[in-house]
C-alpha cells in the first residue's frame, strides 16, 4: 500500500458488493445508514461501514410474514477500497450466521443459525457479542510497542458500532445493560479486507467501550481520532454517544450526552458525562453527536439539542476540550435550527419527511462537523470547521414553518475554533428537500464537499403514491475561509423509497445518516439508495391499515416482487473540479 498510489474516480458505485451483490430476498437486501474514513496517510485507501442484513434469514424461514433480526446474528457491514472508492470490497470472513436460512413456501421448521459465511465484522460472535449496526469509522496512528503514536508505525482503523449480548442468560453476557458501543481495529486493511481466516485476525476482538449498568441503552455514537502530528494528543480516540438509562427511551426520559477517550491505541477508555441528563417536555434533550479535532489538538462535540414541539425549534450546542478529552466545557448554543418534524408516524412514534409510514427522519437535523485540520502531519491546517444538517425552515428563517415540503440542506461554518458561527445557508440543488447531510473540508480548507439524501416529491398523506429519493454530492471552493458557490458534482438515480422497508414492514427504513471525506485532491461520499428496490403494493396497502392498529401483514417473498426492500450504499469520489 503506497501513499503515491495512482488515484482512480468514479462518479458513483455500489459500495455493499457482498459476495451476491443480494438485490433479494427482503431483509438480506437490506442496508442503510452509511459511514466512510479515508486513511490521511495513505489518501487512497478508504474504508465504509453499514447497517447489513446480509447474514439474516429470510422471511420465508418460519412464519412467512415476519422477517426478523435473527438472534445472534450481526448487521455490522465493512467495506473497503483501496483506489479513492473507484471500487469497493465487501470481506466474507466467519461467525453466526443466518444467510443460508431461506425457508420454503408455508410454514416450516424456521431458521437454525450456525457458524459460517458472514459479511460483517468479525469476531463479535466469538467475543460473545452482536454487532448491531449503527457504524462509525475513522483512521488514526499505529502505537508502537512503547506507546508512542507515528504515521510512520503505520494506520489503525477503528470501526465503532452498537453490541449487544449474544447470549440472554445473565451469566453468561459480555456486559450489563441493553445496549452497549464497542470499537474493533484493525492494521492492516489490505489484509482485512482479502476475508478468509487471514483476513479475520487481521482484525483485534471488540472491545467495549461505554461503562454500562444494567440499565442503560447506549446508541448513536460516533468516533474520530486525532490524526494530525502536530497535535499534542496526536493518536487520541474519541467517541461520543447518547445514554439512554432507564431501558430504551422516547426522549423524556435521563439521557446525557457521554464521551470516552482512549490514549493507547483504543485498548483501554475512560467514560465521562458531558451533558445533562435532564430530558423533558420543559427542557428537550440532547442527543445526535459528532466529534473532531484540530491540528492543536483542541476536541469539537456537537449535538442536537431537540426542543419539544411539532415542529421542534432547537439549535446545535457545541462543547470543547483542550486537555485530550479530560475535561469539557458547558454545552453553548452556536445557532438555532428547526428539526422539521412536521408528521409522526403513528405506530413508530417518530418524525417522518416523505410521507405516511414513512422514513423516519428524527436525527436528520442533527449536527455532522468536520475540521480542516492539516492531517496527516497537521502542516497548511487552516481548522475551520464546518456543520452540515437538513433543516425544516422556511424562508423567513428558523421559526418559520413554511419550511413544510421545502426542508433544506443546511451549512455554517466557523474560523475562529468556534467562537462565532456563519450564518446557516442553504445549499440544496432546486427541488431537493433535504433528508440527511454531511461534510468534508479538505485538510488544507481549500475545498468543501457536501453530501446529502434528499426526497424529491412532496409529503405523501397515502402510501399508494410514488415517491422519489436521491444522493447528491456537492462542491465549494473555499476562499479566506468562506465556501464559494456551490456546483452539483453528482446526482444519483432516483428511487421510490416505499421499496425500503423495517423488518417489522409497517414502515420504510433508511437510517439516520450519509457520511463524507475529503483529501486535498479529491473528495468521497456515501449514501443510502433505492434505485435497485421495489414498490410493493400489497405492503403499502398494509401500511396504511397499520397506522390506525389494523391490517393483516403480507408475505414479502409471495406477495410482493423479489427486489422489494432492496435498500442500498452507493458511493463516489471525485477529483478536485478546481486544483
Amino acid at each position: 500500500m503506497s501513499a503515491a498510489a495512482a488515484l482512480a474516480f468514479v462518479a458513483e458505485t455500489l459500495v455493499n458488493v457482498g459476495t451476491t451483490s443480494l438485490t433479494t430476498p427482503f431483509s438480506q437486501n437490506k442496508q442503510n445508514e452509511p459511514a466512510i474514513a479515508v486513511d490521511p496517510n495513505h489518501p487512497n485507501v478508504l474504508v465504509a461501514g453499514a447497517n447489513d442484513n446480509i447474514d439474516m434469514e429470510a422471511c420465508n424461514a418460519g412464519d412467512d410474514t415476519d422477517c426478523p433480526f435473527t438472534n445472534g446474528v450481526g448487521g455490522s457491514g465493512v467495506y473497503f477500497s483501496v483506489d479513492s472508492g473507484a471500487t469497493w470490497t465487501q470481506p466474507t470472513y466467519t461467525g453466526w450466521t443466518a444467510r443460508d436460512c431461506l425457508g420454503s413456501v408455508g410454514p416450516d421448521a424456521g431458521c437454525t443459525p450456525h457458524v459460517g459465511s458472514i459479511g460483517t465484522v468479525p469476531k463479535y460472535y466469538e467475543a460473545g457479542l452482536v454487532s448491531q449496526g449503527d457504524p462509525a469509522v475513522a483512521f488514526g496512528p499505529k502505537p508502537d510497542a512503547n506507546g508512542h503514536f507515528s504515521w510512520a508505525n503505520g494506520s489503525r482503523l477503528y470501526y465503532a458500532n452498537l453490541a449487544s449480548n449474544y447470549s440472554a442468560v445473565r451469566s453468561e453476557t459480555a456486559f450489563k445493560g441493553f445496549a452497549a458501543v464497542a470499537v474493533s481495529r484493525t492494521d492492516n486493511v489490505v489484509l482485512a479486507a482479502a476475508g478468509g481466516t487471514a483476513g479475520k485476525n487481521a482484525w483485534k476482538a471488540p472491545v467495549i467501550v461505554t461503562k454500562q449498568n444494567s440499565a442503560l441503552f447506549s446508541d448513536k455514537e460516533q468516533i474520530w481520532a486525532d490524526n494530525a502530528a502536530s497535535s499534542p494528543f496526536f493518536g487520541n480516540v474519541y467517541v461520543c454517544n447518547s445514554a439512554f438509562r432507564g431501558a430504551v427511551s422516547n426522549g423524556n426520559s435521563n439521557v446525557p450526552v457521554m464521551v470516552s477517550v482512549s490514549s493507547d491505541g483504543g485498548n483501554t477508555w475512560t467514560s465521562q458525562q458531558v451533558t445533562s441528563a435532564t430530558s423533558n417536555l420543559q427542557h428537550g434533550y440532547r442527543t445526535g453527536c459528532t466529534i473532531r479535532s484540530d491540528s492543536h489538538g483542541a476536541v469539537y462535540l456537537a449535538v442536537t439539542h431537540f426542543a419539544t414541539g411539532n415542529p421542534g425549534i432547537g439549535s446545535h450546542d457545541l462543547l470543547k476540550s483542550l486537555d485530550g478529552g479530560k475535561t469539557w466545557t458547558k454545552p453553548v448554543s452556536i445557532f438555532a435550527m428547526n428539526d422539521g418534524c412536521y408528521n409522526i408516524d403513528l405506530v413508530f412514534n417518530e418524525c417522518t419527511e416523505d410521507g405516511t409510514a414513512g422514513a423516519r427522519s428524527d436525527l436528520s437535523a442533527a449536527p455532522a462537523l468536520d475540521i480542516a485540520n492539516g492531517a496527516p502531519t497537521g502542516v497548511g491546517a487552516t481548522n475551520e470547521i464546518v456543520d452540515a444538517w437538513a433543516d425544516g425552515r422556511g424562508p423567513a428563517g428558523v421559526t418559520d414553518t413554511s419550511g413544510f415540503n421545502h426542508e433544506h440542506v443546511m451549512i455554517s461554518y466557523s474560523t475562529n475554533g468556534g467562537a462565532s458561527w456563519s450564518a446557516p445557508q442553504a445549499v440544496e440543488s432546486a427541488g431537493d428537500r433535504g433528508f440527511y447531510a454531511a461534510p468534508a473540508i479538505s485538510p488544507n480548507g481549500r475545498d468543501l464537499y457536501v453530501v446529502y439524501n434528499a426526497f424529491t416529491t412532496p409529503f405523501r398523506n397515502d402510501t399508494t403514491t410514488s415517491r422519489s429519493l436521491v444522493g447528491v454530492v456537492k462542491h465549494a471552493d473555499i476562499t479566506s475561509g468562506v465556501p464559494g458557490a456551490f456546483s452539483e458534482l453528482h446526482r444519483g438515480v432516483s428511487g421510490d423509497p416505499r421499496a425500503s422497508s423495517a423488518n417489522s414492514l409497517v414502515a420504510e427504513f433508511l437510517g439516520d445518516y450519509v457520511y463524507g471525506v475529503a483529501t486535498n485532491t479529491y473528495g468521497a461520499a456515501v449514501w443510502n439508495d433505492v434505485r435497485n428496490g421495489a414498490d410493493c403494493p400489497a405492503i403499502d396497502t398494509y401500511r396504511a391499515l397499520a397506522q390506525t392498529g389494523g391490517g393483516v401483514p403480507p408475505a414479502p417473498q409471495q406477495d410482493c416482487p423479489a427486489t422489494f426492500g432492496n435498500s442500498d450504499i452507493f458511493g463516489g469520489s471525485y477529483p478536485d473540479p478546481t486544483p
